[in-house]
């Protein structure tokens, strides 16, 4: 029989309890070590988390700015609209939640289509709209449902609404969603909760002025995520109302005289050069961007034939024809290639000196003898051959840009074209070719490679109407803000035109005048009684045609058709209003371009009188 050995046993169990106990000991020090770094190390960093858990911070996006004409007429504004959206976070199934949401509430394939590229730009904690324009009906529908779809709310919101869309587009632009590339330009932190941007026209360039600043908000909200109460507020600032020289009245007026004809009109105050209106036929609804136009109505737009996209006004780019010619009598005469009396004989062509090509007027028959008077009343080609020849590429090219010719001429809206002034240098850049003497002539009469844009001739006729200053067209004509009504004037811009002889710009002045008062200026058919009339008519060919051929209008196609031309200013002895129209394809500037500039000039200068003689 085996007898315990105690003592052995005792020594196990003491150092068995002694390693438990130092067990003990080591978990009881982790744990106080623990709590210290918890509750007095980490104290400030989870004090911290557990007050965000109970307080939001919530941005307050700003009211837009609204846009007002001269007169006070409301052209962009800012409607009530409601949307359904959804918070990706808070959904489980987000399919199987817009299955259910369609068999309450109509929900289209573009709707979808959009709700989709949204959500991929958007963070899971954003909610993202699936509905926009919610009828009444429909928010009030439902509202019925909403316990059924945690996660989907009704969102009222301001939507941007342009009450006179297609007379506007061109020259206010629209607002649209902020795209990724918007974010990558903007201060995002002063866009938080807005969900719109300016996009193009003076939506676009006032757009940090139309826009506003953000404000904030701190909210406590409870375990659901509800608002109990608000703790600290911040307001948005609102964005100021932008007032502009356009006259919408005026602006109605020009698309009417119009028709169905497409181009562009500009018409500019020649004593500040306030843009009164700017129209670009045909145009488009721009309430259409707003929430995001649909794929049937983009590509109808891309493929509809006239353009309805294209701003003709600002980038449309045509041959001036013939109302160059004006400019090219002031180069004459400043640069001495001519006396206003210098009389060059007309037979109906001119040739270059050792060549028999003929470069022909637009009178078979001629002219005669012709004053630079006669030459810019009858429009006679072989005077400005003659006078192109005698001044040459380099100087013509200098003076002419000075009226803005060849370049921006800085309006305050985007992507305007700088149209084509030729030069040696040019051509030697773009064409790679030397310059001949023949392109000098056919840039006399405002053909060839010469191009200008619509504003631009506008803004050059109005230079000739305020006797040389050149004013940078501005479409805002002062900023107002919202509460104080504290007013922000858009100050004029100006250059001067080098002139040496008042005299030499009388006698161009006179010779515009003769073109619709006299005898047989080519735009007397709209010869007023109310008030007299400066002007050129200008027709721009859109094809060449050969020197053995004749250009016959009735037996080609509209869209090969020459581009009819007029500009003008008026009334002469104090002028109001400078205006240029082009019209594509419309064959005479004479008979087509000038009685549709009558027509606005009538509805701006006697407006007040009453008197359309």
């Amino acid at each position: 029989m085996q007898l315990k050995d105690t003592i052995r046993e005792n020594q196990a169990f003491l150092t068995r309890a002694i390693v438990a106990g130092m067990l003990v000991i080591g978990a009881v020090a982790l744990l106080v070590g623990r709590m210290a770094q918890l509750q007095i190390v980490d104290h400030e960093h989870f004090r911290t988390l557990s007050h965000e858990n109970r307080v939001k911070v919530v941005p307050l996006p700003p009211t837009r700015g609204l846009i007002y004409d001269r007169a006070g007429v409301l052209l962009a504004q800012n409607r009530p609209a409601y949307s359904l959206e959804i918070t990706p976070e808070q959904v489980d199934d987000v399919d199987a939640v817009l299955d259910q949401l369609a068999a309450v509430i109509e929900i289209g394939d573009e709707d979808l289509e959009r709700f989709w590229q949204l959500k991929k730009r958007k963070r899971r904690f954003d909610s993202v709209p699936i509905r926009v324009n919610l009828t009444p009906d429909e928010a009030a529908q439902f509202a019925v449902h909403h316990h059924r779809f945690p996660g989907v709310d009704i969102k009222a919101q301001l939507l941007r609404h342009y009450p006179h869309d297609v007379k506007t587009t061109h020259v206010l632009g629209y607002v649209g969603r902020i795209s990724q590339r918007d974010l990558e330009q903007i201060d995002a932190s002063n866009y938080a909760g807005t969900s719109h941007i300016g996009k193009n026209g003076v939506e676009k360039t006032y757009e940090s002025a139309l826009h506003g600043s953000v404000g904030h908000e701190q909210i406590e909200i409870n375990a659901a995520g509800r608002r109990v109460r608000t703790l600290e507020q911040t307001p948005p600032e609102p964005g100021v109302d932008v007032h502009l020289h356009l006259d919408i009245a005026l602006q109605e007026v020009a698309m009417q005289a119009f028709g169905d004809n497409n181009g562009a009109i500009v018409a500019i105050n020649p004593k500040n050069g306030g843009v009164l209106a700017f129209v670009s036929q045909p145009g488009y609804d721009p309430n259409l961007f707003v929430e995001g136009i649909s794929k049937k109505n983009y590509d109808a737009l891309q493929g509809d034939d006239d353009r309805p996209l294209y701003n003709r006004a600002l980038r449309g780019q045509y041959p001036p024809g013939s109302t160059v010619k004006p400019f090219m009598g002031l180069a004459g005469l400043e640069r001495n290639a001519i006396s206003f009396d210098t009389s060059v004989y007309c037979p109906g062509f001119f040739q270059l000196p050792g060549n028999t090509h003929r470069y022909r007027d637009w009178k078979k028959t001629g002219h005669g003898p012709m004053d630079l008077d006669a030459a810019i009343v009858q429009s006679c080609d072989v005077y400005f051959y003659k006078l192109a020849y005698e001044l040459g590429v380099d100087r013509l090219n200098d003076y002419l840009g000075q009226f803005g010719f060849g370049a921006r001429t800085g309006i305050d809206l985007t992507g305007e074209s700088t149209g084509l002034l030729p030069s040696r240098e040019w051509k030697r850049r773009a064409r790679r070719q030397p310059w001949y003497p023949g392109e000098t002539l056919i840039m006399g009469i405002g053909q060839g490679y010469f191009l200008t844009t619509p504003l631009q001739l506008a803004a050059a006729t109005a230079a000739v109407a305020n006797n040389g200053t050149f004013y940078t067209p501005r479409v805002v004509d002062y900023l107002r803000a919202r509460g104080s009504g504290e007013i922000t004037p858009i100050p004029p811009s100006s250059q001067p035109i080098a002139k040496a002889f008042q005299q030499n710009w009388d006698d161009v002045r006179n010779g515009m005048a003769n073109v619709v008062e006299g005898a047989r200026g080519t735009a007397k058919r709209i010869r007023s009684d109310a008030y007299r009339i400066a002007g050129k008519t200008g027709t721009a060919q859109v094809f060449t045609v050969a020197q053995d051929e004749e250009y016959d209008e009735e037996t080609i196609e509209k869209k090969l058709r020459d581009h009819a031309l007029f500009v003008a200013y008026a009334p002469i002895e104090d002028p109001q209003i400078a205006i240029a129209v082009v019209v594509e394809n419309g064959g005479h500037g004479g008979s087509t371009a000038a009685p549709i500039a009558r027509t606005i000039m009538d509805a701006y200068l006697l407006r007040d009188t009453g008197d359309d003689s």
